[in-house]
């Protein structure tokens, strides 16, 4: 039979049960419902009941059919609500014929109130004895099948409204997350952090390389773009006042998805007046400490087949000792007239133009980044890769700046800003000609940005940590996909 004509079928006769219900003065699709708690809260109180034993007082709850089981004039099922999942017990007798008969016309994915007394089958299983009960909504469509669930990733991520009713362990990740970015706020709030907002639509996209979404604006006659960081306005509030600021972001970028990759992400961004990235090191270490010791109550988790340990101290490391241990080339004694030899025998994706950034920054990740299991910062980036960072003092060729690595995935981005105006016009032409030569990420230049900088910014730090990424780590995915409610997808067509 045809699956599209079976489901038409189903649908068709489930409206005409509907009609029915609504024939006996029955809502189908209910109204608002008193429940006295949750599922979870009636399984833990009712733990040390006895087996047979039974509850004096009636309990009300509420959720999904998600099990049905007829025995002649008795059914049992499963409900479940956010919390967990609890069997009920209907009998005619304790009913009534009329509301039994009624119950028979309920299905598996119906959300239901129910109100009985508690007690304890013979096999210790929590149980509702149902007194009465309250059709709330009534589900058209089944439910995928129980014991395959639900398992194709394109339907699970299309239609993740139904991947977190059949997939319990799905909702958990979202559960966990909500916890994470609770802890960060909490977290830096304790710290003296400002949360604040910053546009999302930006006339001039800055604070990172990558290619930016543009949308129009019909009363204003003019381009705006999805921001791809919200950096420069927050550092804008640095030269305002603010010392300690902190923004959740919501950021887009115009570029390819990949497990590690998605157009709409979130992002922490902070930044510290009078501070560098010795100092956001440190902030950055004692903040996912607190994240992870505080949501999963352990400083080891496992990721991937490895055991990741958090604690501290962690290791730091320069990005040209890590790629010497991993390849034994040191970049700082190579000259620009073996560049292409490098290129070459390395098989590094460089086109055009050859700067030593873009050799180092393509060793790094061929050869070093895929080793990076357990928490390690590496420091200290060439110039060309790190257009807003502040030179080191004793090397010019490279700047303060620190990524965080764990479990091969780049989680923190980090360097001390830079606040000279002048550099910074400097490093904003060179993007632009970039840009001009065809290079879509670059920077644009920022005038207002550089002006803002006149007025006098102080020596800060600054880092961003990719929320999705550091969820990834912590929920065990293998996939940006499954820790983003609603992930960008292809079209079906």
């Amino acid at each position: 039979m045809d699956i599209k004509k079976s489901t038409a079928e189903i649908i068709s006769n489930k409206w005409e049960e509907i009609k029915e219900l609504k024939k006996e003065g029955i809502d189908p699709f209910g109204h608002s419902f008193v429940r006295t708690c949750k599922i979870i809260d009636l399984i833990e109180k009712n733990e040390d009941l006895e087996i047979g034993g039974c509850g004096q007082e009636k309990v009300t709850v509420a959720g999904r059919l998600m099990a049905l089981r007829s025995h002649g004039k008795a059914i049992f099922g499963n409900i479940e609500d956010v919390s967990e999942k609890i069997q009920i017990y209907i009998k005619s007798n304790e009913i009534g014929e009329e509301a039994f008969n009624l119950f028979g016309k309920i299905d598996i994915g119906d959300i239901l109130g129910v109100t009985g007394l508690v007690f304890k089958t013979r096999t210790g299983e929590i149980t509702i004895l149902v007194k009465e009960f309250t059709l709330l909504c009534k589900s058209l469509r089944s439910l995928p099948e129980k014991w395959h669930g639900l398992k194709d990733v394109e339907i699970r991520y299309r239609k993740r409204y139904l991947d977190l009713i059949v997939n319990p362990t799905v909702r958990e990740i979202f559960v966990k997350r909500s916890k994470v970015v609770q802890s960060i706020r909490s977290f830096l709030d304790s710290r003296g952090y400002l949360e604040v907002e910053t546009p999302i639509m930006q006339p001039i996209p800055g604070g990172a390389t990558a290619r930016p979404f543009i949308t129009h604006h019909n009363t204003l006659h003019r381009d705006f773009y999805l921001r791809i960081a919200p950096e420069l306005y927050l550092k804008r509030l640095l030269v305002g006042g603010f010392e300690k600021v902190y923004e959740l972001s919501r950021n887009f970028r115009n570029e390819g998805i990949s497990t590690k990759h998605n157009p709409e992400f979130t992002m922490l961004e902070l930044y510290e007046a009078y501070g560098d990235y010795y100092s956001i090191m440190q902030i950055t270490e004692e903040l996912i400490i607190y994240v992870v010791k505080n949501v999963f109550g352990s400083l080891e988790i496992e990721y991937q087949g490895n055991k990741i340990n958090f604690t501290p101290p962690w290791k730091r490391i320069s990005m040209y000792k890590a790629i010497e241990e991993a390849t034994g080339l040191q970049i700082d004694k190579i000259s620009q007239k073996d560049f292409n030899k490098i290129v070459k025998k390395y098989s590094l994706n460089i086109k055009g133009n050859i700067n030593m950034g873009e050799i180092a920054n393509e060793l790094f990740e061929k050869f070093v980044e895929p080793t990076l299991i357990q928490p390690i910062f590496v420091l200290d980036y060439p110039l060309e890769l790190s257009p807003l960072s502040k030179q080191k003092k004793d090397n010019p060729e490279l700047v303060e700046r620190f990524e965080l690595f764990i479990g091969t995935m780049e989680l923190v981005n980090a360097f001390t800003e830079l606040n000279d105006p002048a550099e910074q016009r400097h490093r904003f032409e060179g993007q632009v000609a970039k840009k001009e030569a065809g290079d879509m990420e670059s920077h644009f230049m920022d005038e207002d940005y550089i002006e803002a900088l006149e007025y006098g910014m102080p020596p800060a730090g600054g880092l961003g940590i990719g929320i999705d990424r550091l969820m990834m780590l912590l929920t065990n995915s293998d996939s940006i996909k499954e820790v983003i409610l609603f992930p960008q997808l292809k079209s079906k067509n």
